[in-house]
């Protein structure tokens, strides 16, 4: 049987779901990587594979499927692995609220961009300082369980601890030693570091792309972050 495709883009935080997702299953050999370079998208890619023009997408017997949530619980469902679902029903039903939240938690974030960044985008990170207070058997989202959860967050996190810093002088982990303990875990699990771009690298290709925008009044900043406008990336 043909290896299925991740049509993927390196620098998107909705593809690093998906490739955190086949690493961490040990799918290497049954999933193979497809990078694209998004800001110079082969015309190939939307004629013959996935009409929508976005990344992530899946090319698995003969289907393509999109949207990083759905395609992470796809790979989850239909390819062997570790599991990375709990089947705890407590663990079960908080691991689907917390999934639900991420496109709010993102929008918040990004919307707070112009303006109280502490004010406006602190309760979006407190939602997850308390959200770690809710199993205490682990650093994990769902305690000792490195889930799904993780693995959809963890893209954005990794980008507002580096970017938010450096350019709003604004910490996301003070006050929040939960956060800040999940982050330092998750940087501990081979899956996820193996994709991980060069935090130096992540600075200046949100500085170039972000504050040139907010220099000129262009809303399409927060898209340039989001990772609509550059990335053109599925949820």
């Amino acid at each position: 049987m043909a290896a299925a495709a991740l049509y993927t883009c390196y620098t998107c935080p909705f593809a690093q779901r998906v490739w955190i997702t086949r690493n961490f299953k040990g799918l290497q050999d049954e999933i193979k990587l497809v990078p694209l370079i998004l800001q110079n998208r082969p015309a190939w890619y939307p004629e013959k594979v996935y009409p929508p023009n976005k990344v992530p997408s899946l090319e698995h017997n003969g289907k393509i499927t999109g949207e990083s949530l759905d395609l992470i619980k796809y790979l989850e469902s239909n390819f062997q692995g570790p599991s990375l679902l709990p089947k705890d029903p407590a663990k079960k039903e908080f691991a689907e609220e917390l999934l639900s939240y991420t496109d709010k938690f993102n929008g918040t974030v990004f919307a707070a961009f112009k303006g109280d960044l502490a004010k406006e985008a602190g309760p979006a990170f407190d939602y997850l300082e308390n959200a770690l207070h809710k199993f205490d058997d682990g650093p994990f989202f769902l305690g000792n369980e490195f889930s799904l959860v993780d693995i959809a967050y963890i893209p954005f996190v990794e980008r507002f601890n580096i970017f938010l810093p450096d350019v709003f002088k604004y910490d996301i982990t003070a006050g929040r030693q939960k956060l800040a303990a999940w982050i330092e875990e998750v940087n501990k699990i081979g899956a996820y570091k193996q994709t991980k771009t060069d935090p130096k690298e992540l600075v200046e290709f949100y500085k170039k792309r972000f504050l040139v925008q907010m220099s000129t009044g262009c809303a399409s900043g927060l898209g340039l972050l989001h990772g609509r406008s550059t990335w053109s990336s599925s949820k």
